[in-house]
């Protein structure tokens, strides 16, 4: 598999799991966890109008791996850190099914303190693949926030080999060199962990060289004891100057001696509306695109096409793209403009159509922006490319 591939592959899986991120607040009947009436000390009238929480995550999924049926109900948990000025509250947390269950604190967290919220994944409907998620609502918040449960449920118990032989490096079992985490917000960090192997007869000492400067990677324990697991974590800084997709690279030192291969760590860094006035919210830009998919018809494989989007900004302050991100090679960027409050504009980008396979296809533009309403917003080009006579 090509680099591209995997870039593109990875490109849709983090849209799709930034789509589930930013979603609207439809709430299961799955599980209720604590209510407002929890909190009778805490002013949550002026909270829920303030968006004036920040919270960070020590992570936003949690991956079991690879377990077996016998293994039993799978319990794993996620802290959050009030780093923001005043008392916030969890009003409810929402499973996706009632197989997950979940135990929320019921009481305010100050600035500076840390809560955790408990989830149980009851192991119940035998040799499967899982990705389960909870529905946060927390006070100050504008957004839920979206938690996930993954893993992978087999038969019967597989040996290290067969699950970590497929991007091992030397004696470090991996079963990819590509990682990715949840949403990254502009003045935060986001981290994430996987499993990883030792598939050699004696323990495994592993450090990182040539390492992101955004990216911290570490393993758990360390050395990794001959023929066991362990977790490796990554933490990923935001940076005020990168929006958008970003991949992160280390490179693992095997026992003194670099690895033949690095891995990538893959964040989508968003504007943080929780650090905004409600007034600049309020008045934020609101894009209202003409159509949101460009279609060309048979272009020939010799030559450019213009793609322009018209826009209009129905806010009351200027839209801005922070960065647009592609799945695909040909396109390229020709005119991103600022667009004023109640001004219309356009984005007008180049496909460059030598670089399509012949037949039907699409493309995915994806706009990082600073408009509260619409952070993300996903653009398509689509067409059947001919061949040339």
């Amino acid at each position: 598999m090509t680099n591209f591939v995997r870039m593109k592959m990875m490109f849709i899986s983090i849209i799709a799991s930034l789509a589930l991120s930013t979603c609207g607040t439809g709430r299961s009947q799955a599980a209720a966890v604590a209510s407002v009436d929890s909190f009778v000390e805490l002013d949550t009238e002026n909270l829920a109008d303030e968006p004036k929480a920040v919270v960070e995550w020590d992570k936003t999924v949690h991956d079991f791996g690879d377990v077996s049926v016998s293994d039993g109900p799978l319990t794993c948990s996620f802290t959050l850190t009030n780093k923001g000025t005043e008392a916030i509250a969890i009003f409810e947390v929402v499973s996706s099914c009632g197989c997950t269950g979940v135990d929320s604190p019921k009481s305010k967290i100050e600035p500076g303190q840390s809560a955790t919220i408990s989830a149980t994944y009851k192991n119940e409907d035998g040799p499967t693949a899982f990705d389960k998620t909870l529905t946060v609502y927390i006070s100050g918040i504008r957004r839920p926030v979206i938690l996930r449960l993954r893993g992978v449920v087999h038969p019967k118990k597989q040996s290290l080999s067969q699950l970590y032989s497929p991007e091992r490096l030397g004696d470090l079992g991996l079963k990819t060199r590509q990682f990715k985490t949840g949403p990254l917000k502009q003045g935060l960090s986001v981290s994430e962990t996987a499993n990883v192997a030792n598939l050699g007869k004696k323990p495994l000492n592993v450090t990182f060289t040539d390492v992101s400067e955004q990216l911290k990677v570490s393993v758990s324990p360390n050395p990794i004891p001959a023929g066991k697991t362990a977790q490796i974590a990554f933490t990923v800084t935001s940076d005020p100057s990168l929006y958008g997709l970003n991949v992160y690279k280390a490179t693992p030192v095997l026992d003194g001696v670099p690895a033949a291969g690095s891995i990538e760590v893959a964040a989508w860094t968003q504007e943080n509306f929780a650090l905004w006035s409600k007034e600049a919210i309020e008045k934020g830009a609101i894009p209202a695109f003409d159509m949101s998919t460009f279609s060309f018809n048979s272009a020939r494989a010799t030559k450019n096409i213009t793609v322009t989007f018209p826009c209009t900004n129905k806010g009351g302050s200027t839209f801005h793209i922070y960065k647009a991100d592609t799945d695909s090679q040909a396109i390229s960027v020709t005119d991103l403009p600022d667009i004023g409050p109640k001004a219309k504009g356009k984005l007008v980008f180049t496909l460059d159509t030598t670089l399509l396979p012949e037949g039907d296809n699409v493309i995915m533009i994806s706009l990082t922006t600073n408009s509260p309403q619409r952070p993300l917003i996903n653009l398509f080009v689509a067409g059947a490319i001919s061949p040339d006579l």
